[in-house]
């Protein structure tokens, strides 16, 4: 994983919006109805190759290849694991939302109604039987695409790229295994062949954990005792998954989950920095242009990041079309320099800019280019005045 020795990296977590003529075969892919296969594949690649072109041509350094492929970051597992079959019209819905929807119905009604635009909803899995890795081919498939794609760039555009695998929380609910922590630790050592095929490949392995924050937030049917377990439970069973993999290979992402609404249930990071640098990454992506959580560059004075860490604070709003400040970013960039040093620090964004595979995502995609444009902009403004 590169440093920001010289300058402040830039980078983003991943997801990105899909065109509308890929998201219509997908749609009917996700559907079970006839799709020309042999035409999605191709779009799919010239997705890949499109929207690396951009992320270079907007200035960031570590690329991914937008999750063109995907239905959603969490769910596109449901093609690479077997042992699940699909829930009767069970949604996906963490006990953290709810608790935040029952205290603003009237507003959430009709932001979750968005969601009629997703090309698929995001559905339950429910484990029925053994779990295993059936995901090499489509696996090998987004590698290819993304070699492709790096290839057809100038020589020195592009720093490194990433590839994102979900984390092994969050999509399934268990009707097999004797105990949750039996049936979480199978998926992840299942989970584990996707990541030791990534960094195999050679490239960056970004492990996308919302359900770190969703173990430990407001949930009535625990206690905190309980979900301080729960999520200690699940980074010892993400660590074992990660074992041998070295860290220097490895990204961390975790969020809040909900976007663009009140968020006033969300828990204070400081409460999660310190599990989260239990996992064995060798950097970590989190929100911070959130407006919920802008103040809490201040955590890092009290909380020492370790030797040979690295951090990726999110300035770019996954749920908002402004456009940041190239300044403002620059001003929070140095914040955190400051604190932890210049060479720990990558500029990232809060989350990905479509998580799931809609056509109407919450920040349009042409919006997106100039966020990313600011971001890198905003990396340039402060390497000036960090290195000068």
């Amino acid at each position: 994983m590169q440093r920001s020795t010289e300058r402040i990296l830039s980078t983003h977590v991943g997801s990105l919006g899909r065109p509308h003529d890929l998201l219509e075969i997908m749609r009917e892919k996700e559907h079970g109805r006839p799709y020309d296969a042999d035409g999605y594949a191709k779009r799919v690649t010239t997705a890949v190759s499109d929207v690396v072109t951009e992320q270079v041509h907007a200035g960031l350094d570590v690329v991914t290849d937008g999750e063109m492929s995907k239905v959603s970051f969490l769910t596109y597992v449901k093609d690479r694991l077997a042992g699940f079959d699909a829930s009767q019209g069970e949604r996906l819905m963490p006990p953290s939302w709810q608790v935040e929807i029952d205290a603003f119905p009237g507003y959430y009604e009709g932001y979750l109604g968005k969601y009629k635009d997703q090309v698929s909803p995001m559905m339950t899995m429910v484990c029925t039987g053994p779990i295993s890795y059936n995901g090499h081919e489509q696996l090998q498939i987004d590698v290819d695409n993304l070699r492709a794609a790096l290839a057809g760039q100038p020589d020195g555009a592009v720093t490194e790229a990433f590839l994102p695998s979900t984390s092994p929380s969050g999509f399934g609910r268990n009707e097999y295994y004797a105990n949750y922590h039996d049936y979480l630790a199978a998926v992840a050592e299942a989970l584990r062949e996707e990541y030791l095929a990534i960094v195999d490949a050679g490239f960056l392995l970004q492990v996308d954990d919302p359900w770190l924050i969703e173990y430990l937030s407001e949930n009535p049917d625990t206690t905190p005792e309980q979900r301080r377990a729960d999520a200690e439970q699940h980074v010892e069973i993400l660590n074992h998954a990660l074992r041998g993999i070295p860290p220097e290979k490895i990204r961390l992402h975790t969020c809040y989950g909900l976007n663009h609404g009140p968020r006033i249930h969300d828990l204070d990071f400081r409460d999660i920095a310190p599990l989260m640098l239990k996992i064995n990454a060798g950097a970590y992506s989190f929100e911070v242009a959130n407006p919920r959580h802008q103040h809490e560059w201040k955590i890092w004075r009290d909380i020492a990041l370790p030797e040979g860490k690295i951090l990726i604070p999110g300035l770019l709003g996954h749920a908002s079309n402004y456009v940041e400040h190239p300044e403002l970013i620059a001003d929070t960039l140095e914040l955190y320099a400051g604190i932890v040093g210049k060479e720990n620090v990558i500029a990232g964004a809060d989350c990905g800019f479509s998580s799931r595979a809609s056509f109407h995502p919450e920040v349009h995609p042409t919006v997106v280019w100039e966020k990313f444009r600011a971001l890198s902009e905003g990396a340039r403004i402060a390497s000036e005045r960090l290195w000068r």
